[in-house]
């Protein structure tokens, strides 16, 4: 079911890839070849994968990013559209592959991924003006964000959303050094704990969180794998611990994604920040009992 008139969008402004994927009973160790593992390919790019989990919630979205006009592209768009993904803001480029990630998952569910960005290195902050122009995030919406584009992109979705009212969420992964520009911005972090410690230097995914907050001046879900995620919230709810139940773990590739995509989707359909979160913790449970990253 998707959300009525009166709720918000989501507007992803991210990554598209093609996860190449195999399966094996262990991950290599550096020079190693394992084999004997299976194929398959499948859509990826977390914020594709954050766009669908999103839509699946409930959510309008919108996305914002780049392909190549190769096969890879226009099967990534048909999934997109197939989801109910609005991707008339996707530019086609003709000099650019569509983005790729190899991942090994091991009998475990643990995985291993390289990316090659390809198109998804090109969404610029002009990219981004120019898809905002035709439709820019309004108040109740929320605008969902990632670092797998570069900075120009993130600044310039988060400067463009944040006055008009809409709630700006970023996913700071992989981890690198946040825009001085997001300052004063209000913009809501969901690191995973190594990313967070990475923004940090804090082991502690708490402590990371508190310091997180303490830099933003607003709320930080760190997401620490099967214990669910942590609520540092100083202007609201405090300091909250979100269970994940227990699950039988097949494939944890885009458990992270499922869980910013649903969080986007709650908050944009008039969830408190702090029932979305949970929602968004089951949603990732639920994520890595299926392989693939939109299981």
């Amino acid at each position: 079911m998707r959300a009525d008139a009166a709720s918000g969008s989501v507007v992803v402004v991210g990554s598209v890839n093609a996860d190449l994927v195999v399966t094996v009973d262990r991950l290599p160790e550096p020079g190693e070849t394992v084999t004997g593992g299976r194929f398959a390919r499948g859509g990826g790019g977390k914020g594709a994968n954050q766009a669908i989990a999103a839509a699946r919630a409930g959510a309008r979205v919108r996305f914002v990013g780049a392909v190549g006009r190769d096969d890879l592209g226009a099967a990534a768009l048909d999934e997109l559209r197939a989801e109910g993904v609005d991707v008339s803001a996707v530019a086609e480029l003709e000099d650019e592959p569509t983005g790729v990630a190899i991942i090994a998952v091991d009998r475990d569910g643990a995985n291993q991924i390289a990316v090659a960005s390809g198109a998804n290195a090109r969404v610029d902050g002009a990219l981004v003006g120019a898809a905002f122009a035709a439709g820019a995030p309004r108040a109740g919406d929320v605008c969902l964000l990632g670092f797998e584009v570069p900075d120009g992109a993130v600044v310039a979705a988060a400067r463009a959303a944040a006055p008009t009212g809409a709630r700006v969420v970023l996913n700071p992964a992989p981890a690198r050094e946040l825009p001085a520009a997001l300052g004063g911005l209000g913009v809501l972090l969901t690191p995973n704990a190594i990313e967070a410690r990475a923004l940090t230097g804090e082991a502690d995914p708490v402590a990371a969180a508190r310091a997180l907050a303490a830099r933003t001046g607003a709320p930080v879900l760190v997401t620490v794998g099967a214990a669910g995620a942590l609520l540092v919230d100083p202007g609201g709810a405090g300091e909250v611990e979100l269970a994940a139940p227990r699950v039988d773990v097949v494939d944890t590739t885009g458990a992270g994604d499922a869980f910013n995509g649903v969080l986007a989707a709650g908050l944009a359909t008039g969830q408190a920040l702090e029932e979305a979160a949970r929602a968004a913790v089951r949603a990732a449970s639920r994520s890595v009992g299926v392989a693939g990253a939109r299981g």
